[in-house]
């Protein structure tokens, strides 16, 4: 599974833990629906700056983000 991937799979993980559907996550980060939906297919080669802004809307920190079994 490549980084990509990887990020998508967290995305999706912490997303549905947290009940919120993709519009709702997308309006939480301030990206758009479809962008959300590429991440989490594994298709967008996610910048840093929205990797913290994705973080955010889940109120972590891009270390506690990253810090996941998904990773290792």
């Amino acid at each position: 599974m490549n980084i990509k991937e990887k990020i998508g799979l967290r995305v999706r993980e912490l997303r549905k833990t947290n009940g919120l559907s993709q519009e709702k996550f997308s309006f939480e980060c301030n990206l758009d629906r479809t962008y959300i939906a590429s991440i989490e297919r594994g298709k967008r080669n996610v910048s840093i700056v929205n990797v913290e802004k994705i973080a955010n809307a889940f109120d972590l920190s891009v270390f506690d983000f990253f810090d996941s079994p998904i990773f290792q």
